[in-house]
């Protein structure tokens, strides 16, 4: 059996590489990699340094090239989070606000009905945007739903499942209803489907959290995404489903498995000096420290900005933090280490940026710039959730894995 994937949104081919230690019956037939406004696609030339140039690794806006896509089984990728709402148009009925990734890949899904679809975004997706809580997401689910769709979701952090990094993700997997996974899962209520028998639960164990009420919400109280837009808000949780018209949502804790301490993934020995810190450090100590500062807000009433501090050098012993895309720059989310060779602090390496994420050293020392290096793993995926993932879907399906 083969299960043919298209893979949006690659990046640095995160999907691509935990999928394929997974199991050797996932067949890439497709890539997109496009970042806007880029004279050089850095994150481009490294996929395809790695998987080869072909026609069908592409690098274009994904908006012009989404009918070339050829079949597949599962599609695949990590979406940029934006403004999700629709708009009336008249006699053209809904359409999605120009540039807003969503819509490009609803409409690849409607064109080509893969029978599974696996996406990855950040956590606040789930509670977005803050002035109509969940709407975003709500608006996600009931378009998949109109399209045939039953969508599994579930928010994880990757140290919770022995990982490196405290990196929290919403997962989102979605199988047409026409399929033998919609048929066995069929036997199910929500519930059970949330917290065992589901793809995720399956894949990441949990247990009920009994403090918070579940959410349950009937679609067919919206007749369209303009009226879901104008009306729609909810209070999602961490897990749920969302199946023939309802949405069910627990919060749920994870059966944690233990964490890799960051100090494991720390190279040991003589690196270049670019990565010490210079003996004046009292900037990076007024950006690491507590602080209140007094503020002003566009209406003029005053107030106060509060940060807590964040650990000094970081903690070797535990995860590390989550990465974002100014690793290696002088601001507060910076990981600053104490070098286990010479005892100084420094900076993470690129290669260390690469094992937090579970990528092969040096993955990304592909010409591009160091800084862009470390801006693509604060975009990365933790590959090991992947390969579970992979496994699962395997296992779901009745494949071999490796």
């Amino acid at each position: 059996m083969t299960i043919r994937v298209v893979e949006l949104f690659a990046g640095v081919g995160g999907f691509r590489v935990g999928l394929t230690k997974a199991s050797d019956v996932f067949e890439f037939v497709w890539a997109n990699q496009w970042e806007p406004g880029k004279k050089t696609q850095h994150a481009f030339d490294c996929y395809v340094t790695h998987f080869g140039k072909s026609p069908n690794h592409v690098n274009e806006d994904i908006s012009k090239v989404k009918f070339d896509i050829p079949d597949h089984d599962l599609m695949v990728g990590g979406f940029p989070c934006q403004d999700y709402s629709v708009a009336a148009t008249g006699a053209k009925g809904i359409q999605g606000k120009k540039g807003v990734l969503w819509w490009e890949i609803r409409d690849i899904i409607e064109a080509k009905r893969p029978k599974y679809v696996l996406l990855e975004n950040v956590d606040r997706l789930i509670k977005s945007p803050s002035s109509q809580r969940g709407r975003d997401f709500g608006i996600m689910l009931k378009s998949l739903d109109m399209l045939g769709y039953t969508t599994e979701w579930r928010v994880i952090n990757a140290a919770d499942y022995g990982n490196a990094q405290r990196r929290r993700r919403v997962f989102i997997f979605a199988y047409r209803n026409d399929t033998d996974l919609s048929l066995i899962n069929g036997s199910f209520d929500n519930e059970e489907l949330i917290l065992n028998k589901g793809f995720f639960p399956s894949a990441f164990k949990c247990t009920k959290s009994e403090h918070k009420k579940a959410v349950n919400i009937n679609l067919f109280d919206y007749p369209d995404l303009v009226d879901m837009t104008n009306r729609f808000s909810a209070h999602f949780k961490n897990a749920g489903i969302c199946r023939f018209g309802t949405i069910k949502s627990i919060e749920v804790d994870p059966v944690r498995i233990a964490y890799i301490p960051l100090k494991n993934v720390l190279q040991i020995g003589r690196l270049d000096e670019k990565y010490f810190l210079k003996s004046d450090l009292s900037k990076w100590e007024y950006l690491k420290g507590s602080k209140s500062i007094p503020r002003i807000k566009p209406n003029g009433d005053s107030y106060n900005y509060s940060e807590g501090p964040i650990a000094f050098p970081d903690n070797l012993e535990v995860a590390s933090r989550t990465m974002l895309t100014s690793e290696s720059s002088l601001n507060r989310s910076t990981h600053v280490v104490r070098d286990i060779t010479s005892g100084q602090l420094r900076l993470l390496t690129e290669i260390e940026c690469e094992r937090l994420n579970g990528f092969e050293d040096n993955w990304t020392n592909t010409g591009m710039p160091p800084k862009f290096r470390y801006f693509c793993m604060g975009n990365a995926l933790v590959v090991n959730l992947i390969v579970t993932m992979g496994k699962t879907l395997c296992s779901y399906l009745g494949v071999n894995e490796n």
